[in-house]
């Protein structure tokens, strides 16, 4: 009659389940912290650390759901942030949100009608619907941040409409404008004629365009005058310069045409016109293929000259009744046109830039809704881009249209309403790049940055290098005003503006932005009141996040330095920013500081589907983040934004998200083999040094160890797919496939109590520890329910803690190493021998098997001391060591380090243990025990087996 032994057997055992259900599970660990105040905890724990780390938060615009880049960022931001209180930071994390601006407008527009049209709201009910409306989609995003397992001082968030911020904001202004960055000019900037506002560089698109392609002849005054530029007698011919432009509509405001000081131009004969011969001024270049497009095969030059001579000569503008200057201008290019530009100081950067040398003035007959004013002679009351056709006409009726034709070509776009912009010159408020020396003290403060990756210093100094002024005005309504009072004959800024801001931004602070535009100007100017007027203008609101650094991370305690003896501050957003968040924080800073804001910068990649393509409602391939937390759970989430190289384009889908879940298996299946075996084991009392554990054990804490040398570093260079790639291998292979098989059977059949047994958990525990803490960066959930299970005396949470410091290494010597390599070698070399005999039938699992290792002197003396033992490292029921010269011609060579070695297998002809399962020839050698083994007798009966190595 069998023996029942189940009851002597140490079977795993945990609470921990087997199945995540994490959208089930998940929102009960948010309201447990929530309860806890588990954010509050944190910083009251690390109070006293003396480092910080800041990572400041980029504001999300508050208006609509998040989507799947949303919750890159917000994921991203969470993992820096836990990776650095287990590095023994005090690291606070302040969400906040962006609030100003058009899209909450067009929002609040479309429910309550606009400002002051007919029965509309008025502009201080209005601002009010605003700030209701972003007050609840912050609400909204709030909920969904927080589900992603994103801890943050969620009930305390920056909020730029709010009194204080908005109040800060000013003096922000104030400080940039006392350092001399803040001018006022009648310069071109991009204008939306949807928005109704000049547009910042950051809420530019470049999209292609259609447009007409001309050349346009130009004449000279008095013709004889320039064809004497190049020795040349023009008689009575007609002597002209062609340009060639995109942009017809702007022909109305020219004032000059540029040529290159250091080109050689020519004088050429051009296509006749009305009978009378016409001379060409062409850059040499360029003159073969504009003489192509007007017509004319043959380039006939009739003399040089450089560009410099021909400065000052007069031109007639091709339809308006004035004179043009020819000037210099070194953005001149012979790229293509005509190496001739026409030049209009309203409607561009460099024509304006080229105009104030020359003296030229600002022309601008364009309003705010692209429409030609009044007095402008022909087109008054037409739209700039349907002009276009009837300039082409006009110039072809007057015989200076030498060619045309249609161009398709990269235009700038409102990023907002995907419609073309214009340069447009009104009255603007500028930080300037140059007058005070911000464009220098910002690409030097980029310098002094840790770029993540290391491209992004390249690329923002390239967008510093070239930026032009700042345009900070915008002509809305919901947005912090530019609180400067100007004289109203000259438009100077009062001469106390600085400490004027200061007394506004007091009222603010109590009453928002509606206490500047109730603000009776003699409250503050007394009699000079009638020569000043209030600005009505508000802030570009990249004004509003840019000077972030100073309205919340200068205006809270908790992030500030506060005598730390490490402090950094790190801004992480997507790759846009580099054009728009990062580069409004750093002009601000420099202009305020003079350095820039932050430490570190980390840029992270856009989401797109499986095959490389947008996301896209009319596609079809949106992951909308809300479904995959109801479906598989905010950690599949964390897990593939951590396994995926955010410094590309980020692919998801829902078959990636099934392998990332699958990933996650994995890793939850080993913590809980650990767990389970964990059983029992009080550390407290059962926890053996290192170095007194078992040779199999210290070798699976040296492995931890290296695993975690590896990971901590990956998290300081914050290269999160090496982590996960690294825990990934370590469960999978060092764990799983080697040194949790191993030891089952040391951890089922050796006494509860053995050495043998308490070393294996010994070594689990410490393994658990660092693991669980390898993990909570990324498995927000998942790392706090393990910690939950795990033995032992232990805070509420793992963030309560730093890197586990208990993996000893004791097994890293090169000796060590080789003598772990080799064998590792010869158990792959044996496995697959046993697997060829599972395919041939001769065999079933490997404990039925008995190896022979053949091998020289020198590797058998290695292992000789080992040698009783190995048999539990193969997980075979027999392993003797022998001569290599005693190998069978059909042994399986096996590549060592440094040399070889052969291994043969054979099926066990001993009886099998019904409770180990090893065939051992002394299987029923015990009378009260038939069907046991000796050594399964030994710990059932006996003190138990004496283990050491394996």
């Amino acid at each position: 009659m069998s023996i029942d032994y189940k009851h002597t057997i140490n079977l795993p055992a945990t609470d921990f389940p087997m199945r995540g259900d994490l959208p089930k599970r998940e929102p009960g660990w948010l309201a447990e912290w929530e309860r806890a105040g588990r954010y509050a905890q944190i910083q009251q724990r690390t109070a006293a650390r003396d480092k910080v780390f800041v990572l400041h938060d980029g504001p999300p615009y508050a208006n609509g759901a998040i989507h799947i880049g949303h919750a890159v960022n917000k994921i991203l931001k969470d993992m820096v942030v836990r990776s650095k209180l287990l590095a023994g930071y005090r690291a606070p994390y302040v969400p906040g949100w962006d609030c100003h601006g058009l899209p909450i407008e067009i929002a609040v527009e479309k429910q309550f009608g606009k400002v002051g049209h007919g029965q509309s709201v008025d502009a201080r009910t209005f601002r009010q619907k605003c700030r209701e409306y972003a007050a609840q989609q912050i609400d909204l995003q709030r909920a969904d941040f927080k589900r992603l397992g994103v801890l943050g001082d969620w009930e305390n968030p920056y909020r730029t409409m709010d009194f204080a911020y908005e109040a800060n904001m000013l003096r922000a202004l104030a400080k940039i404008y006392a350092n001399g960055h803040v001018t006022r000019g009648f310069k071109p900037v991009h204008w939306c004629f949807d928005c109704g506002s000049a547009l910042a560089e950051a809420e530019i698109e470049y999209q292609d365009k259609t447009s007409p392609a001309i050349d346009v002849a130009f004449d000279a005054v008095d013709p004889r005058v320039l064809a004497a530029k190049f020795g040349v007698d023009a008689g009575d011919a007609i002597v002209a310069v062609p340009i060639w432009t995109t942009t017809p509509w702007t022909l109305p405001a020219n004032l000059a045409v540029a040529v290159h000081g250091h080109f050689e131009y020519v004088l050429v004969e051009g296509p006749q016109r009305a009978g009378r011969r016409v001379l060409l001024v062409l850059a040499e270049p360029l003159a073969a293929a504009a003489l192509k497009r007007y017509g004319v095969d043959a380039v006939r030059v009739l003399g040089r000259a450089h560009g410099a001579t021909l400065e000052h000569v007069r031109l007639r503008h091709p339809f308006h009744a004035r004179e043009v200057p020819l000037i210099l201008g070194e953005h001149v290019t012979a790229d293509a046109g005509t190496g001739a530009v026409h030049t209009a100081p309203g409607h561009g950067q460099e024509d304006y830039a080229v105009g104030q040398r020359y003296g030229l003035g600002v022309l601008n007959p364009v309003d705010g809704r692209g429409v030609y004013l009044p007095g402008t002679e022909r087109f008054a009351g037409q739209h700039i881009w349907k002009a276009d056709d009837a300039i082409v006409e006009l110039l072809r009726e007057r015989g200076v249209l030498l060619a045309a034709a249609k161009l398709t070509h990269s235009y700038p776009h409102c990023w907002r309403h995907k419609t073309p912009v214009a340069f447009r010159a009104t009255p603007q408020w500028f930080i300037g790049m140059e007058q005070a020396g911000l464009r220098a003290t910002a690409l030097d403060a980029i310098e002094r940055v840790r770029w993540v990756p290391a491209w992004g210093e390249e690329r923002i100094a390239g967008m510093i290098e070239g930026r032009p002024d700042w345009c900070i005005s915008r002509q809305r309504t919901w947005g912090v005003p530019i609180a400067l009072f100007v004289e109203r004959a000259g438009g100077e800024p009062h001469p106390r503006t600085v400490e004027l801001l200061e007394q506004v931004a007091r009222r603010v602070e109590q009453g928002g932005i509606d206490a500047w535009y109730e603000l009776d100007a003699r409250e503050l100017l007394g009699a000079e009141a009638e020569r000043y007027e209030k600005v009505e203008d508000v802030l570009d609101v990249w004004f509003d996040s840019g000077v972030t650094h100073a309205c919340v991370i200068g205006a809270r305690p908790e992030l500030q330095a506060n005598g730390a003896a490490e402090y950094k501050v790190m801004y992480l957003e997507g790759s846009d920013q580099h054009r728009g968040w990062f580069q409004s924080s750093l002009l601000t800073s420099s202009a305020m500081h003079g350095r820039a804001p932050y430490d570190h910068v980390l840029t992270h990649g856009f989401t797109v589907d499986a095959q490389g393509r947008k996301m896209s409602k009319s596609v079809g391939n949106v992951v909308a983040p809300q479904k995959v937390m109801d479906t598989l759970g905010a950690d599949i989430l964390r897990l593939w934004v951590a396994a995926t190289d955010y410094r590309n384009e980020m692919s998801v889908s829902d078959e990636i998200l099934k392998r990332v879940a699958d990933s996650y298996r994995r890793i939850r299946n080993t913590a809980r083999f650990l767990l389970g075996n964990l059983d029992g084991f009080d550390p407290g009392r059962h926890l053996l040094p290192v170095d007194q554990c078992l040779l199999l054990d210290q070798w699976a804490v040296q492995q931890a160890h290296d695993a975690q040398q590896a990971i901590v570093a990956a998290y300081e260079r914050y290269d999160f797919p090496e982590i996960v790639q690294r825990v990934q291998n370590f469960c999978t292979n060092e764990m799983g496939a080697l040194y949790l098989d191993i030891t089952k059977d040391r951890l089922y059949t050796m006494p509860t109590d053995s050495r043998g047994r308490r070393s294996a958990q010994s070594a689990m525990y410490r393994i658990l520890e660092a693991m669980v803490r390898w993990l909570a960066p990324i498995l927000a959930f998942t790392s706090e329910e393990i910690w939950r299970h795990m033995p032992g005396a232990r805070g509420e949470s793992v963030l309560f803690e730093t890197w586990y410091a208990g993996l000893q290494a004791t097994q890293g010597t090169p000796e060590q190493r080789r003598f772990w390599a080799d064998l590792l070698a010869l158990r792959e070399g044996a496995s697959k021998v046993l697997e060829e005999m599972r395919k041939a039938g001769t065999l079933g699992a490997s404990l039925e098997a008995e190896v022979v290792v053949h091998a020289d002197a020198a590797l058998r003396a290695r292992y000789a001391e080992v040698g009783d033992e190995l048999r539990f490292f193969f997980i075979t029921s027999g392993l003797a060591l022998a001569d290599a010269a005693t190998r069978p011609a059909d042994a399986a060579r096996v590549a060592l380090a440094d040399g070889e070695a052969w291994v043969t297998a054979a099926a066990s002809g001993a009886a099998k243990c019904v409770r180990c399962w090893h065939h051992r020839a002394d299987v029923g050698a015990h009378a009260d025990h038939p069907e046991l083994c000796g050594r399964c007798v030994e710990n059932v009966v006996g003190a138990g087996e004496d283990r050491r190595y394996f």
